[in-house]
């Protein structure tokens, strides 16, 4: 099973960028998405940007990601 994770691109270079979700940043990978634009929320899997994904899809994910961990923290 793979798990990409939406992350918002806030800093770019020509094949790189910054990305951020909750305070947290990772350097990533655009080679296999050269057009990304700061801003834009991304899909990120190992470290590369996968997908561009719609700010209100990446928050309906986000907020499924957050409800799995909460509920996986207490058993």
């Amino acid at each position: 099973m793979c798990l990409a994770i939406p992350m918002r691109l806030i800093e770019r270079g020509e094949l790189e960028g910054v990305v951020e979700i909750d305070g947290v940043r990772r350097q990533i990978s655009l080679m296999l998405l050269p057009d990304a634009e700061v801003g834009e929320f991304v899909l990120v899997h190992t470290g590369y940007a996968i997908q561009r994904i719609d700010e209100d899809e990446a928050r309906e994910t986000l907020a499924l990601l957050r409800e799995y961990m909460e509920k996986t923290e207490v058993m």
